[in-house]
């Protein structure tokens, strides 16, 4: 099996080199100097459970790397209309797209029976630029629930979690769900593969939808969130407002905000990807997280006023980013 992992930062490389420990054949996709790092050093990861050095290929040429049977993408979400002249030569007639994604997927309404089947999010995939860069039939989603970061170039510290849930946007179990998942597992990761992973898409996202924006606006940590009794209760009211619009379109997912609200509280000091983001002056991915609902409330008739209130402010925050940037 050949696995090209395009966009290998934190999670990317952290991927690439549990499956390259697996014995897969990984070829990572890097830039700068994590790319030369790698080159010389391979990726190096510090865990709690167990540190470990991998040597996989490393450039940025895809071409260099020819047709895969899997590409592992670890790029931002607002990377994905641009990244079709990357992900075209990784392909052969069976390669699959093994999106690792916050927020809502360009393929969320692909294969999904009901009213809204095959509409297209304008948001996530405006005018189809992300569909033409990942054609929906090789798409195959995956909710991260790891957290890690770049200590240094080359250097992976792995802070919590091994879980990757993947899923067909049909449901249906395949091949190569189960291959991938397979390989993963071998190289110490967990890797369901989920009958439903519309439900563990809506479950992460209640946490992301509001602490992500609202870290970014405030520069505080998801702790320091929740330890503030306004901005607790902001949380709680985004969260009840995403939940309605999951259930509009057909998605319950199944957990109180209050167990929702405890389990992020568990990251304690942690600087969601939306703030550190905007430390580095790099734009935030907020289209997938919060323009998305907002465009499903719209679609589905939900009233979701807190909603629409932050994705505005955090929205000209992002604009003002982009603009001086």
């Amino acid at each position: 099996m050949k696995v090209a992992v395009l966009g290998a930062g934190a999670i990317g490389a952290y991927v690439g080199a549990a499956l390259h420990r697996a014995g897969v054949e990984v070829s990572l996709i890097a830039r700068g100097p994590h790319l030369e790092a790698i080159r010389t050093s391979g990726v190096r990861v510090l865990s709690p459970r167990g540190d470990f050095t991998a040597h996989p290929h490393a450039t940025d040429d895809p071409r260099e790397v020819g047709p895969v049977d899997h590409v592992f993408l670890g790029l931002k979400a607002n990377g994905y209309a641009s990244a079709g002249p990357m992900i075209e030569p990784l392909l052969h007639e069976a390669t699959s797209i093994i999106a690792a994604q916050n927020g809502i997927p360009w393929w969320y309404f692909h294969g999904l029976k009901g009213p809204y089947e095959g509409y297209r999010i304008e948001s996530v995939d405006p005018g189809g630029a992300v569909t033409a860069a990942l054609p929906l039939d090789r798409a195959i989603g995956c909710v991260v629930y790891a957290a890690t970061e770049i200590k240094e170039p080359g250097v992976i510290r792995h802070l919590e979690g091994t879980r990757f849930s993947i899923g067909e946007p049909t449901g249906t179990p395949t091949g190569r769900c189960a291959e991938f998942s397979d390989a993963a597992v071998a190289g110490g990761l967990k890797c369901p593969v989920e009958p439903d992973l519309r439900r563990d898409i809506w479950i992460k996202l209640m946490g992301n939808i509001a602490f992500n924006p609202i870290s970014a606006l405030s520069r505080a940590t998801m702790a320091g969130i929740c330890r503030h009794h306004g901005a607790r209760e902001l949380v709680r009211a985004m969260m009840r407002e995403t939940v309605e619009v999951a259930r509009n379109v057909g998605c319950d997912p199944g957990i109180s905000i209050e167990r929702r609200l405890r389990g992020a509280e568990k990251a304690g000091e942690h600087r969601t990807s939306t703030l550190q983001d905007l430390e580095k002056g790099k734009p935030m991915e907020l289209d997938v997280l919060l323009a998305a609902v907002v465009e499903l409330a719209d679609l589905t008739g939900a009233e979701v006023p807190t909603l629409r209130a932050i994705h505005a402010v955090s929205d000209l925050l992002n604009e003002n980013l982009v603009r001086t940037g």
